[in-house]
């Protein structure tokens, strides 16, 4: 799978992890998916989102019925961009993003619901 997210839309989901860093902050990624592809196309701040030191979580039944959620997007912010098992178990979607300090380009990873890791293209504008 290969995951395809526009260059400003990943920078400012970065400006929303380095805002609220040490905590960790979640998002929704709306998007589409074709074959072997998904392209994001905006991120959504979740309904009763919640983060903190050491946890981001959302309660997914708050959430209305919306088939262009393709994932999320969340910080760790240690730097370790592996999943948890906390967040493979909580996996809501087709992709999971994690964005860490110093919250560059280099520092991001996309994974899939078994925990391996997917391609990213960042798509300039």
């Amino acid at each position: 799978m290969r995951l395809v997210v526009p260059e400003g839309l990943l920078r400012d989901m970065m400006d929303v992890a380095r805002n609220v860093h040490p905590r960790e902050m979640i998002l929704l990624l709306r998007g589409s998916r074709d074959g072997g592809e998904i392209r994001v196309t905006e991120y959504l701040f979740p309904p009763f989102g919640a983060g903190g030191r050491g946890f981001a979580t959302f309660p997914a039944h708050m959430l209305p019925i919306d088939f262009s959620i393709v994932g999320t997007a969340h910080s760790h912010p240690s730097g370790n961009l592996t999943p948890s098992v906390g967040d493979l178990h909580n996996f809501y979607g087709r992709v999971m993003v994690i964005l860490g300090p110093p919250f560059t380009l280099d520092a991001v990873r996309a994974y899939g619901k078994g925990g391996e890791e997917q391609e990213i293209y960042i798509a300039r504008e």
